[in-house]
């Protein structure tokens, strides 16, 4: 009865490790969960008070289906300002959260047996994704010796006549590692006199711990061509349900062909969250900004310190995002089993690493209160001892 494109599809390893320890935590069990990709604070009041202003002067009707023009300038300012990207409102579409604009990216340019290049570790939707659109996957490994991040040599070695689209992540889900300026411009030259796409998930852009973030699309004129900038608000102002995302593209034909297909599927996102959406974009949550970013870097600090004092276990620091990609290879050879030993003895939830494509570690969310992080390494610290 199901389509053959359905059942290739897995169950998002993270959404199901979030919903076990949730309902756990409803059975009245002791659960501390760390798989959540979700910042433990509310959205700030400035952006609350736009969405009830909206409601309040009834803009509660349909809008566009790429999203409202105030929307679609204040995002080219936004790109403009903080990136130096120039787009304009017909090379944006807003959409349902950053994971809809991925899936109408690969809709739209991703073909049976098109290759896509994904470096893994890598967030757990590209490679479904790619499937489900008909087309192969080509994983390049990292570890953590290069700060999961691949080289030129990688690269190169990776390009066939078949790949359509190289996915960037950075900062990246699981691993945290930021690309520099220096690192993207040596991929960008390995791309140049091809027409590979470059998909770059800047979600995390807001949360840098050390260094300074570069867009992929700026690095080069060849970069800002080929490349398709994909950002939200989910993570940097605490939106996550509130379901916003965006894609610019100098590639006006694909943005339109999104656009097409999105008139077809969910239409224009919620009337509401795009006025809200406007006030972030021009800055007026920083502060609000500034505050959660302080917080995430001293979390990550203490928890980086305490997983590096656990015999058998040991991560790089991160610079970006609020996940940790713990290195278990000394204790276990089994990540799932690690995890569901873990949670089942000790009430913590962790997400295993091979749902990320990498096998021997697991990734950490310290996206929540430092005494809960404390808690939860203390638990997983008595129960590595015990392996």
């Amino acid at each position: 009865m199901l389509t053959n494109r359905v059942n290739t599809l897995s169950e998002s390893i993270t959404i199901a490790v979030s919903t076990l320890a949730e309902e756990l935590k409803a059975e009245g069990k002791d659960i501390l969960s760390f798989s959540a990709g979700e910042p433990d604070f509310g959205t700030p009041q400035v952006i609350k008070d736009a969405a009830i202003d909206a409601i309040n002067n009834n803009f509660t009707r349909y809008t566009a289906v790429d999203g409202i023009p105030d929307l679609k300038r204040a995002i080219a300012n936004k790109l403009q300002r903080d990136n130096g990207l120039t787009y304009a409102p017909q090379q944006i579409i807003v959409n349902n959260g950053a994971k809809h604009s991925l899936f109408n990216l690969f809709s739209v340019t991703i073909d049976r047996d098109d290759e896509v290049i994904i470096p893994s570790p890598y967030w757990v939707t590209y490679p479904e994704l790619v499937k489900y659109c008909g087309g192969t996957v080509v994983e390049i490994e990292t570890q953590d010796v290069s700060a999961f991040k691949i080289t030129p040599q990688q690269l190169k070695d990776a390009l066939t006549e078949n790949t359509k689209m190289l996915v960037l992540t950075t900062p990246s889900n699981p691993t945290g590692s930021v690309y520099s300026k220096e690192e993207l411009t040596a991929l960008g030259k390995v791309l140049e006199g091809t027409n590979v796409i470059v998909a770059s998930d800047e979600m995390y852009e807001k949360l840098i711990y050390e260094g300074t973030f570069t867009s992929s699309a700026s690095v080069s004129q060849d970069m800002y061509k080929r490349t398709v900038t994909i950002n939200g608000l989910s993570k940097s102002v605490a939106m996550t349900g509130w379901r916003f995302g965006y894609m610019a593209a100098h590639n006006t034909e694909l943005i339109q062909a999104t656009k097409k297909l999105q008139g077809q599927s969910t239409s224009n996102i919620n009337s509401i969250t795009q006025m809200a959406a406007i006030v972030a974009l021009e800055g007026k949550a920083d502060v609000d900004i500034e505050m959660m970013r302080v917080q995430f870097k001293a979390r990550r600090d203490e928890a980086v310190k305490l997983f590096n004092e656990i015999e058998g276990l040991s991560v790089l620091k991160p610079d970006g995002a609020f996940y940790l990609f713990v290195n278990i290879t000394k204790v276990s050879d089994d990540s799932l089993k690690f995890a569901k030993d873990l949670l089942a003895k000790t009430g913590v939830a962790v997400v295993p690493g091979v749902g990320f494509g990498s096998e021997g570690y697991f990734r950490f969310s310290f996206a929540t209160d430092i005494e809960s992080i404390r808690e939860g390494i203390s638990r997983i610290e008595k129960f590595v001892k015990e392996l």
